[in-house]
């Protein structure tokens, strides 16, 4: 293969860029929404949570990334958008586990590349091309 084509950090980068800025679309969209966050807070205090909790999601889907696309404290950032996505799986998606979408897909795919993509974060940090490689 081609020597270019073995770039650890450049791959790095690619995967803090790709779940980092794909994440943090739907953490904006809550800011400019704030009927989601009251949503959520619903759906917590279904589970006899408090409803406050759910401004959590803005850590996960707003800090988190941010973190990430730079390059700052990225596996922390990984942990904190994985547990997001765990928190959003159990509160909405269990139902869809065993459902596949119009497509032929996983119904939860999407939710499931933003999971093991930010799981992936965790084990492989930052690499060279960050703000504080790790």
């Amino acid at each position: 293969m081609l020597k270019a084509l073995h770039n650890d950090a450049l791959g790095k980068l690619i995967l803090r860029l790709a779940v980092g800025g794909l994440m943090l679309f739907h953490g904006v969209a809550k800011l400019l929404d704030p009927a989601s966050i009251d949503w959520i807070g619903g759906m917590l205090q279904g589970y006899g949570l408090p409803s406050f909790l759910a401004y959590g999601v803005l850590i996960g889907e707003v800090l988190a990334p941010i973190m990430a696309i730079v390059g700052w404290q990225t596996r922390i950032a990984g942990l904190l958008m994985a547990g997001n996505m765990l928190v959003a799986f159990l509160l909405v998606h269990t139902g869809e586990v065993f459902m596949v979408n119009d497509n032929g897909g996983w119904q939860l795919e999407l939710q499931g590349m933003f999971f093991l993509s930010a799981l992936a974060l965790v084990f492989l940090g930052s690499g060279r091309m960050a703000v504080r490689p790790n």
